[in-house]
């Protein structure tokens, strides 16, 4: 997942937040290797001689300059929220909304505030209540059923983990095995049966066949609902709810549910609530990002590298929403602005001789591995060997359980996919899709992030579960492939234009001999679409591993597809546009 540099955003605007394009590097390296992309997990990499460490960056420096300021103009270093006058509220709040929870009401209605408690980020504060009412669901499946009861329950259940198949959806098809063309008539309920498709698993061909049918449907439609509907549509045919970030979608629905004339007020006001108080909570997860990279002094040292904690923590935030989980986007993020460290030595700094070097050093595992390092990269060995045993000295303080061996092994597995793309890049050979994308999922740093968070979150940790760990969980791979392929979707004409490592797109279209490129896209997007499917396989049969890291490898997942699926499209919301959202602009 290329976590190494999310082409986020750029600095023309003193309100946007502090990302930036990473900075062209020196020398004569500049016109091939102009930097990876402003991805952030999934590295590509490209050797040549080394360059001067003493190189100035006036575009480093610039970005620095406006990090402080963006960070002091938003209250990121002194927010300082005083929580106890709004707990108290909250609590008030939350007794409302249960006892509308608790209180006897239509199967619809119900669905309907479940699906709205969930959407608004508020949804655990009422699980116990949820899960009872769902579970009350699960043999109320009748042919009496209109087609959007029908889906709006299939998708709560599924999404909720809960019992449910698709073959309550066997009433709306006909002899010849495809849905209705009656259907069309209703727009609602082709929608409801379009969001619901999303959660199909493998083997469930009819949840295929509806979303091809309702999206052809709705398209259609558009020119002949209301208003309202017409938004409703647009935004579901451009991501499904299923793929959304779960806090994006959180401040998204809050203004969109704010104008529905039958809101809950009480609900809305605990969504808004809870929202600003975690916005709050960001701001002081990077005040200690910016404290502990400031004094780590890797970029100071390193001038080729680049300096993104914040771009960092952006995704620990899709991928973590929760509140609970502030201590974990705070570890993880300081492992990814690591790993877009190590990454830039091997994309635009390190010759293949040191590259390998370093590679041996990282297998050993031991401060006297430095001994034959460049300079440059013993600084960056320190600063990852002791980040990494802090978190396994923490996990173990805190969990009681002993796992830097699996966390040093993560790395490991990184600097050898990195060393292989190195490879490929200096014979100038292009891999066929597959190994390209089994490396490329390594390379991404996927397996990094999720082992480390496994471990850090703690939930029920077993010597059973500890062993999925070795090899990765599949689900673990799912996750990784699907952030993989985004990125070469939205950063892949950029990377050929530069003479990057090759993306998947290019993979493809050698291995087959597809001069299209059009084509490929198209076979790229229906490889993600199988490995949501795999996913989604989680929510109807759950393996061994914990809900909390499966939950996260959706959310890793959903992450990718809204940073990556519009590129540099301005005509559709860009990162800019939910880092304001996010971090900046809170709910009145």
């Amino acid at each position: 997942m290329q976590m190494t540099g999310v082409r986020l955003i750029s600095y023309s605007s003193m309100h946007s937040a502090a990302f930036s394009k990473r900075p062209e590097p020196y020398s004569w390296k500049k016109k091939l290797f102009t930097g990876s992309n402003t991805s952030f997990m999934s590295c590509k990499c490209q050797t040549g001689s080394p360059l001067s460490m003493q190189s100035s960056k006036p575009e480093t420096q610039h970005h620095d300059s406006l990090l402080k300021s963006l960070l002091l103009q938003h209250g990121v270093v002194a927010d300082h929220h005083d929580s106890s006058n709004t707990k108290s509220t909250s609590e008030e709040l939350f007794v409302k909304v249960q006892k509308v929870l608790r209180k006897p009401s239509t199967q619809r209605t119900k669905m309907r505030l479940i699906d709205s408690i969930q959407r608004l980020g508020v949804g655990h504060h009422f699980e116990e209540e949820i899960k009872q009412i769902l579970e009350g669901f699960s043999d109320l499946n009748s042919s009496e059923d209109n087609l959007f009861d029908t889906a709006l329950r299939f998708r709560l259940l599924r999404h909720n983990g809960l019992p449910t198949s698709s073959g309550v959806f066997d009433q709306f098809i006909n002899k010849e095995g495809e849905f209705k063309e009656s259907l069309n008539q209703d727009t609602c309920g082709m929608l409801s049966l379009y969001e619901a498709s999303y959660l199909g698993a493998k083997g469930e061909d009819k949840l295929h066949k509806a979303m091809e049918f309702t999206r052809s449907h709705l398209k259609q439609s558009m020119s002949s609902v209301s208003p309202e509907l017409q938004t409703q549509v647009t935004k579901a045919l451009e991501l499904p709810r299923h793929l959304r970030m779960a806090t994006l979608e959180a401040r998204n629905y809050i203004d969109e549910y704010s104008q529905e004339s039958n809101h809950n007020s009480a609900l809305l006001a605990l969504a808004k609530l809870e929202f600003n108080e975690l916005q709050s909570l960001h701001k002081r997860e990077l005040a200690e990002i910016i404290r502990w990279w400031k004094q780590l002094g890797l970029v100071d040292k390193l001038g080729f590298a680049r300096d993104r904690p914040f771009e960092c923590f952006l995704w620990t935030v899709g991928i973590f929403p929760e509140a609970s989980y502030s201590s974990i986007r705070v570890e993880l993020a300081k492992t990814i602005s690591i790993l877009l460290v190590v990454d830039d030595i091997y994309d635009t700094y390190g010759s293949l001789d040191e590259l390998v070097l370093f590679n041996e050093a990282i297998r050993r595992w031991e401060l006297g591995a430095m001994d034959k390092l460049p300079e440059y990269m013993k600084i960056c060995y320190m600063a990852l060997y002791n980040t990494t045993n802090e978190i396994g000295y923490r996990v173990l303080k805190e969990h009681g359980w002993c796992i830097t061996e699996h966390l040093k092994r993560t790395w490991i597995d990184i600097f050898e996919a990195f060393l292989t793309e190195a490879e490929w890049f200096n014979k100038k050979h292009t891999p066929t899709l597959e190994p390209y994308l089994t490396n490329g999922v390594t390379s991404g740093g996927s397996y990094m992030a999720l082992v480390h968070s496994f471990f850090l979150i703690g939930h029920d940790l077993t010597d059973e579960n500890i062993s999925l760990m070795r090899p990765y969980p599949e689900l673990f791979s799912c996750s990784g492939k699907i952030l993989r392929l985004w990125d070469d979707l939205g950063t892949a004409k950029e990377e050929q234009e530069r003479g990057d490592v090759a993306s998947s797109i290019e993979c493809y279209m050698r291995e087959k001999n597809i001069e299209l490129e059009d084509e490929a896209r198209k076979h790229i997007r229906g490889l993600i679409r199988s490995l949501w499917m795999e996913l989604n396989g989680e929510l109807r049969a759950p393996s061994a591993l914990p809900r909390s890291i499966t939950k996260a490898c959706f959310d890793l997942a959903r992450t990718a597809q809204v940073i990556y699926q519009h590129g540099d499209d301005q005509s559709f919301f860009n990162v800019e546009d939910h880092v304001q959202s996010l971090f900046f602009r809170p709910c009145n």
